[in-house]
């Protein structure tokens, strides 16, 4: 198993756990969803946000990448997230929408990486504006940590509705040896 077969199997978890997550959020009525319940970003709808909010700023810098991967065409041309609080979507089948097309990029953007690209110190500024040289694949590794860190706190805040994700682990896709 190489890096690559890493990243492609966090970018299969990744569109299984939103599937399951934003399926699990549907269920309840929309003023529940964005109620603001104490989390860091406040509800349910806001914490999906910053997740997808996130995921933007991150492959635009990935598409900063010398390899130019096809695959965030489309995301380089979206305007840049001003702040991590800042909510996209006040609909939540829109940021359905939005989620699934980020997605379908993130697996195409780690079907498209090979093993040299994850070397390559890729230099970014943060949203303060200081700058940083990263290797591309701890940075990777970091977008799927983020997603996962946030996505437990949207299952909280679920559970607290009532509302049951069931399986969750990596463990369940990950293919038998």
């Amino acid at each position: 198993m190489t890096l690559k077969d890493h990243f492609e199997l966090m970018a299969r978890y990744n569109q299984w756990m939103n599937e399951s997550i934003y399926e699990a959020a549907s269920e309840l009525d929309p003023v529940v969803l964005s109620a603001d319940q104490g989390a860091f970003f406040n509800s349910i709808l806001g914490t999906l946000n910053h997740i997808l909010v996130g995921d933007i700023i991150w492959l635009q810098r990935f598409s900063e990448h010398p390899s130019h991967f096809n695959a965030l065409e489309s995301i380089k041309q979206m305007p840049r997230p001003e702040s991590l609080d800042l909510l996209l979507y006040q609909d939540f089948d829109a940021l359905r929408d939005a989620r699934y097309l980020i997605d379908m990029a993130v697996i195409d953007l780690c079907d498209q990486v090979e093993v040299y690209d994850l070397a390559y110190p890729l230099a970014y500024c943060n949203m303060h504006g200081n700058k940083f040289e990263k290797r591309f694949g701890y940075l990777l590794q970091h977008f799927f940590n983020h997603q996962t860190h946030h996505r437990g706190q949207v299952t909280t805040l679920l559970s607290q509705h009532g509302v049951d994700l069931a399986t969750t682990d990596l463990l369940a896709i990950i293919p038998e040896a």
